[in-house]
Order: C-alpha cells, then structure tokens, then sequence
C-alpha cells in the first residue's frame, strides 16, 4: 500500500485524475491516504498533510540483481518507472529510468527539475542525483551506501537541494511476482512545505525557457534568485558572490556549452550553501532575540519584586514598633481607668495601623491581577488567557504575573493561601474535577518555586462548579477557567475584610 499523504492544493487535481467528483475528497486531518478503488489502476487518495511516508525496502540480503517499480503517486497517476537494484562492492547499485512525468515548472513557479531521494527508516533523506527530462523520460544511475532505504522523486527548484519538498511525484513499489525476500520498514521524515524555497519572492513565475540556453544555466538562475530571497546576499556575502560569479560565467555565450554547464552547476551548489548560512544565521539571530525578550520581562519582573519586597520590609518594620509602643502602653497603664482608656485609644490607632498594611496588601496585588475583599480574606482571581483549553499547564502570561504575586505573598509572613482551581462546563465532570485540581496544583507548586513558604500554601480543586460568567460563550467559559488565590491570615481578619 503507498502511503503518501499529499498536500492540499492538488484537492482538485485528486478529483480529475481519478475521474471522481471532488466531493469525494473531503479534507479530514485524521484519515490517511487509502486505496478507495481496488479495481482502478491508480489509487484514488483522500487527504493532506505535510507529513510523508514511504516503505524502506532492506537489500541487505540480496544476492543477485533484482528489479522494482516505481509508480506515480496521485500528482502524476500515469507516471511509471523502474528500478534495477544491485549489490556491489557493499553498497547498492542503482539504475532507474522514468516514464510519462509532466515538466516539473507545472508544479509552480520555483520547479525547474526532479530529483531521486534514499529515504533511510529513520527518516535520513539522501539526495541520489536529478533526473533530467527528455520528453517526459529519465534515466539516473547512482550508488547509495545504505543497505536499507526507500525510493522517492520530487519535484526541485534545481539540483543541488538538501531535503526534499512536499511535491512527491514517485515512490517505489515491490513488483508483483516478485521471489524477493523483502523486509519493508516505514521510513518517516518531514517535508518541505510548497513554497519554502521562495518564501520571500513575490509573485514569483516560471522561468522564460529558450532552446539555445542550457538547462543548467536556468537552474543556476532559479538557485540564485532563492538564495538571494532567503537573505544570502546580506548573511552569507563570500558563499553568495561566488554563486553570481560563476553565474555570469553560466551566463557568458562566447564560452563553450559545456564550460556553461560547469559553471551553472557550481553556480546552483554555491547558491544553495549560500542560503542555508542564511537560514541558520538568520535563525541564530531570532533565538538571541528571544532569548533576551525572556530575559528583559525576567529582569523587569525581578525588579517588581525587589521593590515588593522593600516595601514589605519597610511595613512590618513600622508594625513591629507598634506592636513594641502597644507594649509598653499596656504596662505603663495598667490597672489605671484613664490610663486604659487611653490605651484602647492607642490600640484603636494600632487597628488602623493594621487596616492600612490590609489595603497596602490589596493594593499591591490588585496591581498585578483583580483582586476583591471577603469575609474568607483577600480573593486574587486568575482568569483569561492563563490557561489554555482543557490543559493545566501555566501560560508564560500566567508565570510571569504568579512571580510577581510570589514577591508580594513573600514579604508578608503570617499568611495563609488556598489555590482553588475551576474549569468551564466543557467535559464531564471527573475530567473537570481531575482538571481544576492540577491547575491548581500548578499554580501553588509554581508560588513555592518562586519563594512562598510551601506550608503557608494549600490548594483545592472545584472542577465546573461555581462559575463567574455563563458558559454559554467562548468569553465566559475562558473566564471560569482560572485559579483563585485566597489570602488570610495576620492583619486580615474576617470581620475587617468583610467591610472593606
């Protein structure tokens, strides 16, 4: 059975080769490609992904020669093919001719050729060598030091490429009748999206072909023109020079055809290496920039928590002189009626000193994240985009403001804190309840990790009960999805925070 699963563009193509109406080829991510036809010649596929998959063949053990088939895959039903395998010298020896395949330009703009892969099981794909077209014919003789591969052909935008694009025209097949002994491996590997090459070119269109000019030579153009759309020509200047150096020798008549041939197609090598510099540098480039993306909001967020930190520091500095003046009041006054009365009034004052370090508290975490007095203490509500649907796992959004929670909850000892996870309506209620409860989990395992003391924290899960908002809208459902935060403890009793 050939297992390609072929792209999305060629849905209507499916259709017309198959002589089936396009209605039958209704897009499914989770089907795979499957004979629909067993009487019909050529299978007839269903979907599309960029994923690829083909059978290794295992000459390992061949002793003599033996010939395979190569079919067209549904791109191109009524190519065909064969291949003549043989062991020699330990490496294997192949001959392949071509039948009946369309001019690669068809595929789009940025194909000029074909090009014949070994795909090992592991998902290695070697480029065997091109297969120029003469009226629809091809012939390549290569040798490939794997014992075990499998035979692909796709289309190219020239000759030297390094992993194969997703325009998979051929695979090979074990002949009926065949007395092999075969051992078939799947070979995995992932493919080029269409396009890839020519990510940067703008409209771009087939080469203008003429008669009079090599094939090489439009293969170096194509080969020039990519490398210089990926950014070779500013990340890879020396590579690059020389791919249009030797590009103006491709291009110069007075030169022989085959001094024209040589040129181009070191024009092509050097032009491909020039855009894969290109590539890994310009990749290097964006992981430096997110690399210090993360680091500035890690700086900035430590920062917060210094400053939390100092004003926590300064808070309970101001509460341990109070608490040392209430003291000495109470010693000085004792047993005295003026004297007592004067110190309730100081303890009045002190109770204010208290409702003040409350607000103080409220107010640094409403800061960060919605927060609401209750008679159960200070609810820090965690709600919105922190959690993705159905997963417990804590947003980087999530992370960064639970840091900045972990400075404040940090600097004030005494207090206690409840994570209470909730979920939407979505699922049932085992799976919802299990869901609330890691999130949670989560959330107090994450406030640890940044500093909170591990006893001064708990948490609990409540699954769908108790929403905030309908869970009849997406809005609503994302904000059931949260963790809240009660705080309690030292200077938040419940009968002062029910009036706040």
């Amino acid at each position: 059975m050939h297992l390609w699963k072929m792209i999305p563009f060629m849905t209507a193509l499916l259709a017309a080769q198959a002589g089936t109406p396009s209605t039958l080829l209704t897009a499914n991510p989770n089907l795979v490609a499957t004979p629909q036809a067993p009487a019909a010649t050529v299978p007839l596929y269903r979907v599309t992904v960029v994923q690829g998959s083909a059978k290794a063949i295992n000459y390992r053990n061949l002793k003599r020669s033996t010939e395979i088939d190569l079919l067209g895959t549904v791109l191109v039903a009524n190519a065909s093919g064969e291949a003549r395998v043989k062991s020699e010298g330990g490496a294997i020896q192949i001959t392949a001719t071509f039948k009946n395949l369309p001019p690669a330009s068809s595929f789009g703009g940025e194909f000029l050729t074909y090009v014949l892969w070994g795909v090992s099981p592991e998902g290695r794909a070697t480029n065997l060598g091109e297969v120029l077209l003469e009226q629809g014919h091809g012939k390549v003789k290569v040798t490939e030091k794997l014992q075990t591969f499998g035979l692909v052909v796709t289309a190219e935008p020239y000759f030297a490429v390094t992993q194969p694009s997703d325009v998979v025209v051929m695979e090979n097949a074990i002949r009926k009748g065949s007395v092999e002994q075969f051992e078939f491996i799947d070979a995995k590997y992932e493919l080029l999206k269409r396009g890839q090459y020519t990510l940067n070119l703008d409209a771009l269109a087939p080469l203008a072909m003429d008669d009079t000019t090599p094939f090489a030579v439009f293969q170096a153009r194509n080969a020039v023109r990519i490398a210089r759309a990926s950014g070779a020509k500013f990340y890879a200047p020396e590579a690059y020079g020389k791919a249009i150096g030797y590009l103006v020798e491709a291009e110069t008549k007075d030169g022989s055809k085959k001094a024209r041939i040589i040129s181009a197609r070191e024009a092509v090598q050097r032009a491909e290496d020039a855009r894969l510099i290109a590539i890994q540098k310009q990749g290097v480039e964006v992981a430096a920039m997110e690399r210090k993306t993360a680091q500035d909001k890690l700086d900035a967020a430590n920062q917060q928590t210094a400053q939390a930190t100092a004003a926590g520091d300064s808070a309970r500095k101001e509460n341990k002189m109070a608490e040392l003046e209430n003291r000495t009041l109470r010693a000085t006054n004792e047993g005295l009626w003026t004297a007592n009365k004067g110190l309730e009034s100081k303890n009045d004052g002190l109770q204010t000193k208290n409702e003040g370090l409350r607000n103080q508290l409220m107010v640094e975490l409403n800061a960060v994240l919605q927060t609401r007095a209750t008679v159960r203490g200070l609810i820090v509500n965690m709600s919105g985009v922190l959690f993705e649907n159905g997963k417990a796992s804590l947003l980087p959004t999530a992370r960064e403001k639970l840091a900045k929670i972990a400075g404040i909850l940090s600097t004030h000892k005494g207090l206690k804190i409840e994570a209470e996870g909730f979920t939407d309506s979505k699922g049932s209620n085992a799976s919802n309840q299990v869901l609330s409860e890691k999130r949670a989990q989560n959330t107090r395992d994450y406030l640890v990790q940044q500093g909170v003391a591990s006893d001064a924290i708990s948490f609990k899960g409540f699954g769908e009960s108790h929403p905030i908002a309908t869970n009849e809208t997406a809005a609503g459902r994302q904000e059931n999805r949260r963790v809240e935060l009660v705080v309690s403890g030292e200077g938040l009793s419940a009968t002062k925070a029910a009036g706040l």
